[in-house]
């Protein structure tokens, strides 16, 4: 009998991370592909993302709208809960063997609750990390507890998961998932790209992707205008601004980014998702991704371009040498910006070596995913590290 896995995406970022295992998965025999989606996905405002999930040839089983028109600690709040009986109505129709999460956001810890209660197992994706400048870091430990098995893209993850009680034979270290994409996807060159957006690039531009710093006041607005008088001090460089996400604050944010580009036509190419494939080879092509989100830290140094990485958002996280660390200051800004389009730097970025970049990260969980005895897992119990 075929085991049944049912993948949730509620995110353009996180069904990229996720493609290729879902590839994976729909083509081996011996299972069955579910997907589950929900969140952002399912917003005009955030583009319609599902359509692309349609496109790349997938089936979806079932869509569970839960975005307020809110992104106020509350409206966020009330979006969870009304995902939580979705998620649930979803999971009783799809039964599914194993439900796959990835990361940290509100929509995978509603689904992690529904499959909980339901005693449907969790696989769970880049648990152990830390990212103490947003609440996603509590989200993603919160996750692990309610996951039975994980996988860990680093052995300082692996060991975290451990350390937080789960049992180290069903932690595996696997490396960083969305690492596949950049070695089996064909990227554009410069031509495509511009041919793709409509938008002249030239070789000097930048990618810039800015979300709420959900852990501080303000929520980061006052760092996202920092982010925009530093980006006025490179004249010469063309920017591609990128939507954030459907956080705390997040609708403020996106507010000054779209003004910001609407002053500068010419300048700035603002998109709600550029797709998995053309926001890779944007960052392939870019002298520096700029901002806070992880795809400057896990994906960016496997493409040897440099990252200026801003505020508190992604603190600690493994860093490559190519990340550069700033202050949420206009003046810290513009001068990581200068040293990350140097030709020394450059040099920096161009000898780093990332862990697991063998475009086998996707196989390796399906693997486990497979042949895993369920149950094994099925009754979970606190994993004592004894003196």
């Amino acid at each position: 009998m075929k085991r049944r896995i049912c993948v949730v995406t509620g995110t353009r970022a996180e069904y990229g991370l996720l493609y290729w295992l879902m590839r994976e998965i729909n083509a081996d025999d011996g299972m069955e592909l579910r997907i589950l989606v929900t969140g952002m996905h399912l917003s005009t405002e955030f583009g319609l993302t599902y359509r692309q999930i349609e496109q790349d040839g997938f089936l979806i089983d079932e869509k569970v709208e839960m975005l307020l028109a809110s992104d106020t600690p509350a409206g966020i709040t009330k979006s969870l809960g009304i995902g939580l009986i979705g998620l649930s109505d979803a999971l009783e129709r799809l039964r599914p063997d194993l439900l796959v999460l990835l990361g940290d956001r509100f929509e995978a810890l509603a689904a992690a609750e529904a499959a909980l209660l339901a005693g449907i197992p969790v696989a769970h994706i880049h648990g152990g990390e830390i990212t103490a400048g947003s609440v996603d870091d509590s989200i993603r430990h919160a996750i692990t507890k309610m996951s039975q098995l994980h996988f860990a893209a680093l052995p300082e993850y692996r060991q975290r998961i451990i350390q937080m009680g789960e049992d180290p034979a069903h932690v595996h270290e696997v490396g960083a998932l969305g690492l596949d994409n950049i070695l089996r996807l064909p990227l554009m060159t410069l031509p495509e790209l511009e041919a793709s957006l409509d938008f002249r690039l030239g070789e000097d531009f930048f990618l810039v992707t800015f979300h709420p710093a959900t852990a501080e006041a303000g929520h980061g607005t006052d760092d996202a205008r920092a982010l925009l008088d530093a980006l006025d001090a490179f004249p010469g460089f063309r920017v591609i601004l990128t939507k954030a996400n459907a956080d705390v604050g997040g609708r403020e944010i996106n507010r000054m980014l779209e003004a910001y580009a609407e002053g500068q036509p010419g300048r700035v190419f603002w998109v709600d998702s550029l797709g998995q494939r053309r926001y890779l080879s944007a960052m392939r092509l870019c002298r520096a991704v700029v901002g806070n989100s992880s795809s400057g830290l896990l994906e960016a140094p496997l493409l040897h371009t440099p990252t200026v990485n801003i505020g508190t958002r992604q603190e600690g996280r493994h860093r490559e040498a190519s990340v550069i660390d700033c202050a949420a200051s206009s003046g810290a800004i513009r001068e990581a910006l200068k040293r990350a389009v140097s030709s020394e730097f450059r040099q920096v970025a161009d000898r780093v070596q990332v862990p697991y970049a063998d475009g086998r990260v996707a196989l390796r969980i399906k693997k486990v995913l497979k042949e895993v005895p369920l149950e094994a897992i099925a009754r979970k119990r606190f994993h004592d590290q004894i003196p």
